[in-house]
């Protein structure tokens, strides 16, 4: 039933419906929320613009992505569509990604002195909710969705376990430096159970409302807004890290990256670093 929805035109109705069944299909497989997001929106962008689901319009559908958007970006909609040939059992087979080249540096990393500065800035101006989160972020390598989840008695235990793709289980450990400031934070609020990062209605944040906040954050500081992004902080945590510990096949574990080649990044230095050592360096 589901295959002849998907390979004949589609009422709005219909789509509303597949798409609520390819949902429970994503979560029965531990799809995080993000990338469930992601893919039903690339679903519905795809029924926007083809009326049938075939192969023709799949790769049409690829070759629009290829023009209008960056790679990492193509590969995401395609492994949407792709997981949806699969959920429908329709008898083609999957559209290939697209190669690119991994690049040789990282871009828009905050540095270590403009996240020392963010710090005393947000620990002088008693924004101890967003000081946490920070601290958090950049001493754990936790996405934003991952952060958001914490939980008080994850503080109190010193980690948080959490499911990746494929449905492994990773463990992240909080660091002592940054557990016995934020039990304390959360002894004085009263706090022994719950979510630990709340709005102002006293209910969980949300990530785009810690976004929004970086933002704000980047225009009251005066910070560059490209390196203040919640992103930034867990590519700090992964790049001190492995200036400290190479043991690169650990930090994978602990970022929860399905390869050790996506983790490999984190041995380039960052793009301002190479401009400052190649400016430091030719001088003939």
């Amino acid at each position: 039933m589901a295959k002849q929805r998907f390979t004949s035109a589609s009422t709005e109705e219909r789509l509303k419906t597949c798409l609520e069944e390819f949902q429970v299909y994503l979560e029965f497989h531990n799809k995080s929320p993000n990338t469930i997001r992601a893919y039903l929106f690339a679903v519905r962008q795809f029924f926007e613009l083809y009326p049938a689901m075939n192969l023709e319009n799949l790769i049409l559908y690829k070759c629009y992505l290829i023009d209008h958007y960056k790679p990492q970006t193509v590969n995401l909609r395609i492994r949407a569509m792709n997981c949806l040939v699969e959920f429908l059992d329709l008898p083609y087979s999957k559209v290939p990604m697209v190669k690119h080249r991994n690049r040789s540096f990282l871009e828009n990393v905050i540095s270590l002195a403009d996240y020392e500065y963010l710090k005393n800035c947000l620990l002088r101006d008693g924004k101890l909710n967003y000081y946490f989160a920070i601290r958090l972020m950049a001493g754990t390598g936790l996405r934003i969705s991952e952060l958001v989840q914490l939980q008080a008695e994850n503080i109190w235990l010193g980690y948080i376990d959490l499911h990746s793709k494929g449905n492994r289980m990773r463990r992240v450990y909080i660091p002592k430096s940054i557990r016995y400031p934020c039990l304390k934070w959360l002894r004085e609020s009263g706090r022994t159970t719950g979510d630990v990062f709340l709005n102002r209605f006293g209910q969980r944040i949300t990530a785009n409302g810690i976004r929004i906040q970086l933002n704000h954050f980047a225009t009251i500081y005066n910070l560059n807004p490209s390196v203040l992004h919640p992103h930034s902080f867990r590519h700090l945590f992964a790049k001190n890290f492995i200036e400290r510990c190479s043991d690169i096949a650990m930090l994978s574990d602990i970022l929860g990256h399905e390869s050790i080649e996506t983790t490999r990044i984190y041995l380039h230095r960052s793009s301002t670093e190479q401009q400052q050592i190649f400016n430091r360096v030719v001088n003939w």
